[in-house]
């Protein structure tokens, strides 16, 4: 028979355990343990208290704040499951001083301090940058979509939710019709009747939730030049429906500025709007602000900091701030690729897709006019391949209401041009002494309009653009990852755009934390 050690059950022992010795220099948890305590100014949580001349303790916000951060890291959003953590988990144990919060007040106090989590933002970022991790040199801006705690189903625009408390009404009345016929029936089913019942009160909160939002709101607008109403959400008012890779969503953008050094993130704002255009100016200047205030730089974009965003953030208005206040960004329109070779035969790279059936036509399909690029202001076109176009004629359009510019591309280049076939509806024409190179016309007021669009398409598209820009991805990517998936960050728990602005927040200063224990020089003080 095989031996074994023997073990008893009905046997005590004592362990000595000391918390600070859980705590080991290196880990995220020394980290945090050792900036709430020695590096952070809490007294920003103060203004919260009023129990000074009175009433029961309070927890202490180092303890709330560092458990909080700890759970955060490990994927753990729910408060319940904060508190059983303090109480089995040792790490949990050592950072609470073996104190268990209760979970409302684990709740209370992650929801209810939206400014004082900005001001820990700004104290965490200014240890970075005098641990030596900010590099100032490029900032990466982009933005992750996430569902919040509110449901698409109770969004619509003010006529849609009068069409659908219209719609519960009318079912009200038709249960309780059928309430009342069960009624007079002698054999009347109890089961039936509870759960027509149950119907009516459902429907009757519904439609009192309905008819209430629309008593007391006013409708959303959108924030284009001419703002048009958009869709409401009576859960959340401040989230919006928005459109991802995964389908539509009732959420908010959460939008993050990355150094390029260390990926630090400098600056997190949540938005509740899927359109990523207007978040844009108020990023950059939330930046510049909070340089000033930590004393960083006075205008950081006057040092030539380069900043990068990806498409969602261009357009004509965009473009026009960057230029006029000198900042100089890179940030392409959504053609940017088509204009470059390397990405020739992006299309055909993964193999060959379903072709869609398209109406057959006498023309065949050539390089559009937009890969044709048009200087407004001196009134050149340069082709695809390089060669200067000759400006045939100035006129007007078919209606004479706009100015257009014809060009068209000179016989002798176009004759023996790679892309003849793929440039002209009839290449042979260009071996005749008779015939005509490839002809385009541009609305040339169109492309005044846009002439800030241009100025940036110019800069994008030169080598140091595509070099610079080529840097966005791999510097705000990864945080997302990092958050997202390592993180566990899938969807925001609270509601309000203040709310989830502080949630989102807190995953960034977890973020910047893992960045100052893996790369800062955090340092304990001697015990006394």
């Amino acid at each position: 028979m095989p031996k074994f050690i023997p073990y008893n059950h009905d046997q005590n022992a004592m362990v000595v355990i000391n918390f600070r010795d859980q705590l080991q220099p290196g880990t995220f948890e020394h980290a945090i343990h050792y900036l709430i305590h020695e590096k952070l100014d809490l007294s920003i949580f103060d203004y919260a208290y009023r129990n000074k001349d009175g009433g029961r303790p309070a927890y202490n916000p180092a303890i709330l704040l560092s458990v909080v951060l700890f759970a955060y890291s490990k994927g753990i959003t729910s408060s319940r499951e904060i508190e059983w953590c303090c109480t089995n988990n040792i790490i949990f144990k050592a950072l609470s001083c073996d104190t268990v919060p209760h979970f409302t007040t684990i709740a209370s106090f992650i929801s209810s301090h939206p400014q004082a989590i900005e001001s820990l933002f700004e104290q965490i970022l200014l240890v970075c940058h005098e641990q030596g991790l900010l590099g100032n040199e490029l900032f990466a801006i982009d933005g992750c979509k996430m569902p919040s705690n509110a449901s698409k189903e109770w969004s619509g625009t003010f006529k849609e939710l009068q069409q659908k408390r219209a719609k519960l009404k009318k079912l009200i009345r038709h249960h309780m019709r059928e309430h009342r016929r069960i009624d007079k029936t002698e054999s009347a089913d109890a089961e039936k009747q509870k759960r027509t019942t149950q119907t009516i009160e459902t429907l009757s909160k519904a439609h009192d939730k309905i008819d209430k939002f629309l008593k007391t709101a006013t409708p959303r607008m959108g924030q284009a030049k001419r703002p048009t109403e958009v869709k409401s959400n009576i859960t959340d008012n401040e989230s919006a429906k928005m459109t991802t890779s995964k389908g539509t969503i009732q959420g908010y953008n959460g939008i993050a500025t990355v150094d390029k050094k260390h990926q630090i993130v400098i600056d997190a704002q949540a938005f509740g709007a899927g359109q990523e255009h207007h978040t844009l100016q108020p990023v950059i200047e939330r930046i510049k602000v909070r340089y000033q205030k930590l004393k960083i730089a006075r205008n950081i974009y006057r040092k030539n900091v380069l900043v990068t965003a990806d498409t969602g953030f261009a357009n004509e208005a965009n473009m026009e701030y960057l230029h006029d206040n000198k900042i100089n960004a890179y940030v392409p329109d959504n053609k940017f690729r088509s204009r470059d070779p390397k990405f020739a035969d992006q299309k055909t790279k993964y193999g060959k897709r379903q072709p869609i059936k398209k109406i057959q036509t006498r023309y065949k399909e050539v390089i559009p006019a937009s890969e044709f690029h048009l200087d407004a202001q001196t009134k050149t076109c340069i082709c695809p391949t390089g060669e200067t176009m000759w400006l045939k004629r100035e006129g007007t359009d078919r209606y004479g209401k706009h100015q257009k510019l014809y060009f068209e591309g000179r016989l002798s280049k176009c004759r023996v041009c790679p892309l003849k076939t793929q440039c002209m509806q009839n290449p042979d024409s260009a071996n005749h002494r008779s015939g005509h190179g490839r002809q385009v016309s541009f609305i040339i007021d169109k492309e005044r309009k846009n002439k800030y669009t241009e100025w940036m398409k110019v800069r994008v598209d030169s080598e140091l653009g595509k070099m610079v820009y080529s840097h966005r991805m791999s510097t705000v990517e990864p945080v997302f990852a990092n958050i997202g998936t390592n993180k566990g960050l899938k969807r925001f728990s609270l509601r309000g755009r203040a709310k989830v602005q502080g949630q989102w927040q807190l995953f960034c200063i977890i973020h910047n934390i893992e960045k100052l224990a893996n790369y800062g020089n955090l340092t304990r003080a001697k015990r006394k």
